[in-house]
């Protein structure tokens, strides 16, 4: 790997570039920002978000347990209890304005790339190293708070429930959570030897990869064959 003046995480940033650009081009964000995006398509995604965050919660959990100090497991852990509270209330609420109870959020089926992704996640919490778990959890937070802000530059949709989606990702208290993961993962980074940081930069492509592939799936509305 060549050497880096930047910040690790801006390098990986760097690494990653096509695909972020793709999430970025991709119809289904597209929509969001000028308020074409189909409703029914919008709900499928609301759904299959609502059970990621099950997966992704447990994810700062197993997270905090490794921490290599306690400012950062507390923080950790907090993020994990507000998931699991605060932003689940928020997306049942949110769902509510789609016409989507409690009750279908709750019997929702994972689809091909919610299973993919939260099985990756969590197989990487267990079987990697701590490096490699922040790595993988940070293009969720990075990625989303990115295209919020992006999003925003291009003004309000007219349909207010997606105006609302891009105040949440715009707003400040969301992008400093996701600066705050930056440092937790150059924090991490420091040190190691290029065999950690090369498990670290695929942890974070892979997640990236995910991501892009939840706009798909949510676009096409996709579900198992059989």
């Amino acid at each position: 790997m060549a050497e880096m003046t930047k910040r690790f995480t801006d390098h990986l940033r760097e690494l990653a570039a096509p695909i972020w650009q793709a999430q970025h081009k991709h119809p289904f964000v597209r929509g969001i920002g000028d308020g074409s995006l189909d409703p029914e398509r919008f709900k499928f995604w609301v759904r299959q978000d609502y059970i990621f965050l099950v997966d992704y919660a447990r994810l700062f959990s197993l997270a905090a347990a490794r921490a290599p100090d306690a400012a950062t497991t507390e923080r950790l852990a907090a993020l994990a209890h507000s998931t699991l509270t605060v932003e689940m209330d928020l997306h049942r609420s949110y769902a509510a304005r789609f016409g989507i109870s409690r009750k279908e959020l709750e019997q929702e089926e994972k689809s091909p790339a919610t299973q993919g992704y939260g099985d990756f996640l969590l197989r990487t919490a267990t079987l990697g190293d701590y490096a490699e778990l922040v790595a993988a959890v940070l293009p969720c937070m990075w990625s989303f708070s990115e295209i919020g802000l992006r999003l925003a530059e291009g003004g309000r949709p007219a349909d207010e429930r997606y105006a609302e989606w891009i105040d949440i990702y715009s707003a400040p208290a969301f992008a400093e959570l996701a600066t705050w993961c930056r440092e937790i993962v150059d924090t991490a980074a420091q040190g190691l030897p290029p065999s950690a940081l090369k498990r670290m930069e695929t942890a974070f492509i892979t997640s990236s990869r995910y991501e892009l592939m939840f706009w798909e799936s949510a676009w096409q509305q996709q579900t198992w064959p059989a």
